[in-house]
């Protein structure tokens, strides 16, 4: 016996039986390769014809991804461990609504006790039910009963009335009507601020809330206010200067600061700006209309740079302003003409609101527009007078007497034929021929007027007819010199604020020139492309100026720097036009008024503000004499040596 396999006789004896119904096969069938069963991934059930529209093809695709998970049996748990986030989150909600119940048991009912006296059996328990507990129950109620009552009256009376109606009749009773309405009115009128201010209580004293001091302490206050909420902009008019002045070659800028504006001269142009002599923080800005078809009332505001939210001072006038000018001794004396000719006279310290002189038909007034004002030296009487010139012809003189304006009639601004020795100088001109009719043809509108920083008695005038007549207070019938180079009317002519023989001028014709009134031609002629509404020295330089144009531009020029070309060429507004521009006599800042009733404040940049300074090596001289001497450099270079010239200036004056 093999040693591999050892018989054991105790080990049992297994017998393998096949069952009754097993299949029994063939030795051909048991031969035979079964193929084996395999499990595959896919459902044969599951759809294979799905088709789906491709939106970026734009056709119908067939989709092949299809859920192949087939469920037998899914039973979802109950069951968590008790150490899970879940029980114990599930634990902490159970606890915190037992809590709220607790708490909403123990407000729905209040217990109320009572002491228990000794003897006495056991006193009940009253519980009060929550008076903010309703409950809504239905419940009908009893129909109101009702009766009929009757009772007996006399007849109201009747009366006969018979009137005839006719259109006169109705108009009494209406105007009666009206005139009732405004006594009552009258009667009810409310106080305004004027008459609460200064009023006085029943016993006699002065109400403290409506009195100057309180004014006044109101006033500051309210500056003060303005100046914090625009700090940064003070910071700038005192400190900011624009360092890339130093990469340019005498160019400049200008940076926006304010713009005054105020409701009461909505959609009004502004037609004038002046600023005060003795208050440079303080200037006054003239609202009315250029346009003969939109007349309408005016309006004066004086603005001060303290406070750039509200006006100072407000007046209003029947007519449009035309022009305003401040008194150089009288700081508080405002002259003023309007579009109707009227010319008027305003103390801005007064409480009233009416002007202190008023022209009439009486006085002569103007009876066109009265296009500027101008202050005169008081006469050897001490009187108060101003000149004005109009556009029917005339310039007159108005003195302020004690309780009334009187005018006087200075000259009339004849139109001439014009001649080849028109704008020569009267030293140069030939013996006047006798006069003709037909050499005159009316009057000539004036537009503008200027009277001369040292002599007193010349002054310009600048007329519709684009002519710039020389003229003197003790020569009132004659010009003495008129020169043309204008083709359109002359909205501005002003003389230097140094130099006594040079003015400018701006006209309609898109030109500003520059004359020598001792010359019969201008020297120099600067085309800016639109209509110039006005012109301006600069009152710190003798050669710098500056204008604005119809298209919102402000041109700044410097003649010393540059004599050709501006220094500065910058849009201030859009979609308006500029009418009028002023300088500051102190600020390094320019007012710049526009159609629509605002005016910008601007502040210039170093390049702009150039002036002399006077050395050590220059000795006596003044700055004065500086700007002068500068202005003549200028002149030498540009139409050759001033010597003739200066003697023509001394027979001028």
């Amino acid at each position: 016996m093999n040693d591999a396999f050892e018989f054991d006789p105790d080990m049992a004896l297994v017998v393998k039986v096949a069952p009754e119904d097993q299949l029994d096969l063939t030795p051909e069938e048991l031969e035979k390769e079964v193929p084996p069963r395999v499990l595959h991934p896919h459902d044969p059930h599951a759809p294979d014809n799905i088709t789906q529209f491709s939106f970026k093809d734009r056709v119908y695709k067939p989709d092949n991804q299809v859920d192949h998970t087939a469920w037998h049996l899914a039973v979802d748990g109950v069951l968590m461990l008790s150490d899970s986030p879940e029980a114990q989150e599930e634990d902490d909600t159970r606890e915190r609504k037992a809590r709220e119940q607790e708490v909403r048991d123990s407000t729905e009912a209040v217990d109320v006790s009572v002491e228990h006296i000794e003897g006495d059996p056991d006193p009940a328990v009253n519980t009060l039910r929550n008076q903010f507990h309703f409950a809504d129950r239905g419940s009908q109620t009893k129909n109101g009963i009702i009766r009929d009552r009757g009772i007996s009256t006399e007849p109201p009376s009747t009366t006969t009335h018979n009137e005839t109606v006719t259109q006169w009749s109705i108009y009494d009773h209406y105007m009666k009507d009206i005139e009732a309405t405004k006594d009552k009115a009258e009667g009810t009128r409310k106080l305004t601020n004027e008459d609460m201010i200064g009023s006085k209580k029943p016993g006699g004293e002065a109400d403290p809330l409506y009195g100057d001091p309180m004014r006044l302490v109101i006033k500051i206050m309210e500056r003060m206010v303005n100046h914090n909420a625009e700090e940064d902009i003070y910071s700038d008019l005192k400190y900011w200067e624009d360092r890339s002045d130093d990469y340019r070659e005498g160019d400049g800028t200008l940076l926006p600061l304010w713009r005054f504006a105020s409701e009461k001269a909505k959609r009004k142009q502004v037609t004038c700006i002046r600023c005060n002599p003795k208050y440079s923080d303080l200037f006054a800005v003239g609202f009315g209309s250029y346009d003969f078809l939109k007349q309408g009332t005016g309006v004066i505001c004086c603005y001060s740079i303290k406070n750039t939210r509200f006006p100072e001072y407000v007046f209003n006038t029947d007519s449009g302003v035309c022009c305003l000018d401040w008194h150089p001794s009288h700081p508080a004396m405002l002259a003023i003409g309007l579009y109707d000719g009227t010319v008027l006279v305003h103390d801005v310290r007064s409480k009233g609101r009416k002007p202190l002189y008023q022209s009439t038909i009486r006085t002569n007034k103007h009876t066109d527009p009265v296009w500027e004002v101008h202050w005169n030296t008081e006469d050897s009487a001490g009187v108060l007078n101003f000149f004005s010139i109009s556009a029917d012809g005339r310039v007159s003189i108005w003195r302020l007497m004690k309780d009334k304006l009187e005018s006087e009639q200075l000259m009339q601004l004849k139109i001439a034929a014009p001649s080849p020795e028109a704008g020569k100088h009267d030293s140069q001109r030939p013996a006047p021929a006798p006069e003709d009719d037909t050499g005159l043809a009316g009057l000539a509108g004036g537009l503008c007027f200027d009277f001369h920083l040292t002599i007193d008695h010349l002054f310009l005038i600048g007329t519709e007819e684009g002519k710039i007549h020389k003229c003197s207070k003790d020569f009132s019938g004659q010009y003495l010199a008129t020169y043309e180079g204008h083709t359109m009317a002359v909205y501005t002519v002003r003389w230097n604020n140094y130099h006594p023989r040079m003015f400018i001028s701006a006209s309609a014709d898109w030109t500003v020139k520059l004359w020598d009134h001792t010359q019969e031609s201008c020297l120099m002629s600067f085309d800016l492309g639109q209509a110039v509404g006005d012109v301006a020295w600069a009152p710190y330089s003798s050669t710098a100026f500056a204008a604005i144009t119809s298209d919102g531009i402000v041109h700044f020029y410097d003649l010393s720097v540059n004599r050709n070309e501006r220094i500065c060429y910058q849009k201030v507004v859009r979609k308006a036009k500029l009418t009028h521009i002023m300088f500051n006599t102190t600020e390094p800042i320019i007012f710049v008024g526009d159609d629509r009733g605002g005016v910008n404040c601007l502040k210039l940049s170093p390049n702009l503000r150039k002036f002399c300074v006077v050395t050590e090596e220059d000795g006596d001289v003044t700055r004065e004499e500086l700007e002068v001497r500068k202005m003549n450099e200028f002149l030498e270079m540009a139409v050759g040596p001033q010597k003739e010239h200066a003697v023509g200036a001394e027979a001028g004056a």
